[in-house]
């Protein structure tokens, strides 16, 4: 009968796949997709991780996995030992000696048994009073992908283009369940890699894979692998107060106002061009290079900005320029006299957050030399 490692090898060579194509599409490392296919039951640090693989790897290949993990549980059962009573052809020779050891090994082996279970009473008590004392954390999702161990009621912050969004850890009890503000609770099983659109634009924006997940309804957490599936999903952290320019700082007369509110926030400014066109940006503050890039007809960009950001454009007059912040759009910004309409000639502008004596922030417009 052909075996199970035998039957993946043959699905992955008829494909034409590599290890390397299946480690990252499946995130099942290649030491363990090999050990699969060679059936190196030993390399994996337990039955329930094998299980878990073979069933991910299986699917993915097209194949029927509950026949799969049936090879395997067979070729388990195949090469258990048998047990020596089966094979003794002789009665033993002192049988009470024999009585003795049996019932003091039963006894040995009920006390063990009784001191693990109390152990793990003592372990799960312990486990539940932290997990009720445990406060739930906050993490903001870049482009590096978030390791962690999460719990219920955990939050991770995803950047959109509508703005920042919340997403909570609902449940880590035998499965990993994520709750998202307009498609409601998304679950992902263990060994499982999932595509989540947590926005409801029909397009996903996390990958998450779930390597191992509590099963005893505690809440032990999970251990989860979370990656951005695009660069523009990376959560934009709230402006830095000790960054922001106080009003009386600014040159007089430099500077006009947008708008003005009780707090700070980011912000996005959309730019749209209708002919050829130099624009240049840099974030304020920060040390990143300066971007600068010819724009022709029809394009556009669109740049979500925390503190500030300074802005060099040539041929103003082919560009239109859009803030959007806290839900309101902005397009009376910047005028045909803001900018020469010839190409030769770049105008330079900061758009950002200062503060004014009163508490307040405002939006503000500086003219740079």
């Amino acid at each position: 009968m052909e075996s199970y490692g035998e039957i993946l090898k043959k699905a992955r060579e008829e494909k034409y796949l590599d290890f390397d194509t299946i480690s990252r599409e499946t995130s099942i490392t290649r030491r363990y997709i090999e050990a699969l296919e060679s059936e190196q039951e030993n390399i994996f640090p337990g039955g329930t991780y094998l299980k878990g693989f073979l069933k991910s790897y299986a699917e993915y290949l097209g194949l029927d996995s509950e026949r799969i993990l049936q090879l395997y549980r067979s070729k388990t059962l195949q090469e258990s030992p048998v047990p020596v009573e089966l094979t003794a052809h002789e009665k033993p020779k002192f049988l009470l000696p024999l009585i003795f050891s049996i019932v003091g090994a039963v006894l040995v082996g009920t006390i063990v048994v009784l001191v693990i279970f109390f152990n793990k009473k003592l372990e799960d008590a312990k486990e539940a009073a932290q997990a009720k004392a445990y406060i739930a954390k906050e993490y903001t999702l870049t482009e590096e992908p978030l390791k962690e161990k999460l719990f219920e009621n955990d939050k991770l912050i995803l950047g959109t283009t509508g703005g920042n969004i919340t997403l909570t850890v609902a449940t880590t009890d035998g499965k990993f369940g994520l709750e998202t503000p307009s498609q409601g609770i998304q679950i992902v099983e263990l060994s499982e890699t999932s595509e989540l659109d947590v926005d409801g634009d029909g397009k996903p924006e996390l990958i998450v894979y779930v390597e191992d997940v509590s099963t005893n309804g505690l809440n032990r957490g999970a251990q989860v692998d979370i990656r951005l599936k695009s660069a523009e999903n990376v959560a934009i952290i709230a402006p830095d107060e000790n960054t922001i320019q106080k009003i009386e700082d600014l040159p007089k007369g430099r500077w006009t106002e947008v708008f003005s509110d009780n707090r700070a926030y980011p912000f996005t400014l959309n730019a749209t061009f209708r002919a050829e066109t130099m624009f240049r940006y840099k974030m304020i503050p920060g040390s990143d290079p300066l971007n600068e890039t010819i724009y022709s007809s029809g394009e556009n960009i669109s740049l979500t900005v925390r503190n500030g950001i300074r802005i060099g454009i040539a041929n103003g007059n082919a560009v239109s320029i859009k803030i959007q912040a806290n839900s309101r759009t902005y397009d009376k910004i910047f005028n045909g006299q803001d900018f020469p309409g010839t190409q030769g000639e770049i105008v330079v502008k900061d758009l950002k957050w200062i503060k004014d004596t009163d508490g307040k922030y405002k939006l503000v417009v500086i003219d740079i030399d």
